[in-house]
């Protein structure tokens, strides 16, 4: 199972493996706060995309799209995702953005699972 979460909501025992997916450390928290597994900051959106997304819901599908074609050069990190998700059974993606339904983790989310 595949769960998706700010980085600012409280751990939750049923979030099972938890890894940041913002390619910039959220500001205020500690690693110790977020109760972090592990952070994978390269399967971020690059600067120049995600600086061009901006977080602009109307430019929502074409980010999807560039984010996607990114995402093929980093097969390795959505296998170890993939990995993660079976060997805890569940795996909380976790982002920064005050959006919840546009932003890297929803988009990481459906491609693991269209994987499976």
């Amino acid at each position: 199972m595949i769960l998706i979460k700010r980085v600012y909501e409280l751990k939750s025992k049923d979030d099972g493996y938890r890894v940041l997916v913002d390619r910039l450390w959220p500001r205020g928290l500690s690693r110790e706060k977020i109760g972090l597994d592990s952070w994978m900051k390269d399967i971020g959106p690059s600067n120049e995309l995600r600086k061009w997304f901006s977080h602009d819901p109307a430019k929502w599908e074409e980010f999807r799209k560039r984010y996607k074609i990114e995402l093929e050069d980093k097969k390795d990190l959505i296998d170890r995702l993939s990995k993660l998700e079976k060997e805890y059974g569940k795996l909380t993606l976790l982002y920064g953005a005050h959006d919840t339904e546009h932003n890297q983790a929803v988009v990481i989310a459906e491609l693991l699972r269209n994987e499976n």
